[in-house]
């Protein structure tokens, strides 16, 4: 399964419309546009999350699903993970992998800040930061 690298690289191609993805240290790592175009700190296209909720990789391939209820899956449909609708992120099991705040701040499971995503859909933030990291 292909990772996005703390979807370092989120959508919108047109940059006056991009949500900017930042690492703890609010340097830039990416952008999600509004189209669901994933863009690294350089505007290069690194995926895309379509209108159904399908996850792309720069090719169009399929490498996940985002399903209506908040449950993120890989490209064969097996569940890698869900997010829940107060910003809770679990794996599989339902074990908690971090929290997505109101204001767009990410953290890990102890609380400790690895982002920023203000503006983010939570779930297009899930799938960057915990679970289809693109490299």
């Amino acid at each position: 399964m292909k990772k996005l690298l703390a979807i370092t690289a989120l959508f919108f191609t047109n940059a006056l419309s991009a949500q900017t993805i930042e690492d703890r240290g609010h340097m830039t790592s990416g952008y999600i546009n509004s189209n669901g175009t994933i863009e690294d700190s350089g505007h290069m296209t690194a995926g895309y999350i379509t209108s159904n909720g399908t996850i792309e990789d720069k090719g169009h391939m399929t490498i996940g699903y985002i399903t209506g209820n908040g449950t993120i899956e890989d490209k064969g449909h097996s569940t890698v993970g869900y997010v829940t609708n107060n910003g809770t992120i679990e794996d599989r099991g339902h074990m908690t992998i971090g929290y997505i705040t109101g204001n767009g701040t990410v953290e890990d499971k102890g609380h400790m800040t690895i982002g920023y995503a203000s503006g983010v859909k939570k779930e297009w933030a899930a799938v960057v930061y915990f679970f289809f990291k693109f490299k």
